[in-house]
């Protein structure tokens, strides 16, 4: 029982030593065979053949991340849905229902996440931002009660 995974461990430990080993021969081979003559063109960027233009670091807005990410959850749970739909025929009732609840639950989850992305305005690709009032400007705007005389 003790020694069932040796041969688990032998097989993990020669791998990651060849992996290094060829890591290894590698950079040692480059080196030794390369030529190092650094000229401006070298240097430079490959574009297909054009002429650079401008620098090569470009930021990025950070909204294209955003949906994304957004993408990639809802990408995710399609993969996952269609198993799941295929699945769900072939069981006996009771897991039917097990099976049922999961996946509304874990539709749940998404939708909420949803809602909360979409009520914190991420989903908004030009961000409207609220003025922040004074105080002042609080009590100016709220509307005040009229004495009855």
């Amino acid at each position: 029982m003790r020694y069932d995974y040796v041969g688990v461990l032998v097989f993990l430990v020669l791998a990651v030593g060849f992996i290094l080993a060829g890591m290894t021969a590698q950079r040692i081979v480059s080196r030794l065979l390369r030529t190092w003559r650094p000229s401006a063109s070298k240097l430079s960027p490959y574009e297909c053949g054009e002429e650079p233009v401008g620098g090569t670091y470009v930021r990025y807005n950070i909204r294209f991340y955003v949906i994304a990410l957004i993408f990639i959850v809802f990408d995710v749970e399609i993969v996952l849905l269609f198993p799941w739909a295929r699945v769900f025929q072939e069981l006996y009732p009771f897991y039917r229902s097990v099976l049922f609840w999961d996946m509304v639950i874990f539709i749940g989850i998404l939708a909420f996440g949803l809602a909360y992305v979409w009520a914190k305005g991420d989903l908004e690709w030009v961000k409207t931002f609220r003025k922040h009032l004074s105080p002042a400007e609080k009590v100016a705007r709220s509307p005040q009660k009229k004495e009855a005389a």
